[in-house]
């Protein structure tokens, strides 16, 4: 099979986990007798000092030709510490999930025995943990109008926005996930404040009648981040909005006893982009010390999601197990 990979290995120790996941990507071709072509691009930080753009145009475009995206980070100090920056590398992640239509953020959580003792949470709370969550991700207060300061700038605003459509497409593939996994899905909201969340349970409560061999139960946010840690094993799919899920899932990572194992997948209309889940962290940059495995897991999410390679994204994630086995 002949496919095209784009890669944004982006800023901080993005381009050291990548290199890392590229070669998995092209032993798995080896042996499977695929034909990966690799196409690099700038996001983030080091595409504003080239171009003063977080998201260039000729990203975009070679993300749109792309068959899968398989990105690393984005972040920078520099612009971290300047409240007043006029343009961020943030801007580029929202940039390219606006325009490249990722809708919904897939993030497993899992805990892995050889990991247990360093987890910060007991060992019988977290062993046997694996759940999903499905973050919607191009609506929410991350992208609603109107958003801005006062003239006086003494005020600022931002503004939560959900249409049906934008929750029914996410929902639907958290339903069909559930029905391959334990069938349950827990929608997380705050619906006993918010017009939006009460939205969502509304929508969601509709759609549920087309999946009758799953069981929906919900959960307030804020009750969910205590129970993600009191019981993790409660859960199978979790549904959310942006922010919310943007919250629980890094609160989630430390099930498994560290930020760099934890792989995700951004669902797009045409493509769809892989990243792990940490940040660009970049005090470890340079120093040869930073987790590949989740930048590697998410390039087995890549192979499954997008190629369907199932049995290549199971051979990495049983290579991956092997290595963590053996220290």
């Amino acid at each position: 099979m002949k496919k095209n990979i784009a890669v944004l290995s982006g800023d901080g120790i993005g381009p050291e986990v990548t290199a890392q996941a590229l070669k998995v990507l092209k032993v798995v071709a080896e042996v499977y007798g695929h034909e990966f072509t690799y196409k690099e691009a700038l996001v983030g930080a080091c595409a504003i000092d080239a171009t003063g753009n977080p998201f260039p145009e000729e990203t975009e475009l070679v993300c749109q030709q792309a068959d899968a995206i398989l990105f690393g980070a984005i972040g920078h100090p520099k612009y971290d510490n300047d409240p007043k920056a006029k343009v961020r590398p943030e801007q580029g992640l929202l940039a390219m999930r606006k325009k490249l239509g990722l809708f919904a953020n897939v993030r497993p959580v899992k805990s892995y025995k050889a990991l247990l003792p360093i987890s910060p949470l007991k060992e019988e709370i977290i062993d046997g943990t694996d759940f999903v969550v499905f973050r919607e991700l191009t609506g929410g207060i991350y992208f609603g109008q109107p958003r801005g300061r006062s003239e006086d700038g003494k005020n600022a605003f931002d503004t939560c926005t959900y249409s049906t459509d934008e929750i029914i497409r996410v929902s639907k593939l958290a339903f069909e996930a559930a029905q391959n996994r334990r069938k349950k899905v827990t929608l997380v909201d705050k619906a006993n404040v918010l017009a939006t969340s009460r939205l969502w349970r509304e929508t969601v409560k509709e759609l549920a009648a087309e999946y009758p061999d799953v069981e929906l139960d919900f959960m307030f946010v804020d009750n969910a981040a205590m129970k993600i840690i009191q019981n993790p094993r409660d859960f199978d799919v979790v549904l959310t909005e942006n922010m919310f899920g943007d919250i629980i899932t890094d609160e989630a990572s430390v099930i498994s006893g560290s930020l760099g194992m934890l792989p995700s997948a951004s669902i797009g209309l045409s493509r769809s982009l892989y990243e792990p889940i940490h940040g660009s962290y970049p005090q470890a940059a340079g120093k040869n010390i930073a987790n590949p495995f989740g930048a590697i897991l998410s390039a087995a999410m890549l192979l499954e999601y997008s190629f369907g390679m199932i049995e290549e994204s199971k051979a990495i994630n049983e290579a991956v197990m092997q290595a963590m086995n053996e220290g």
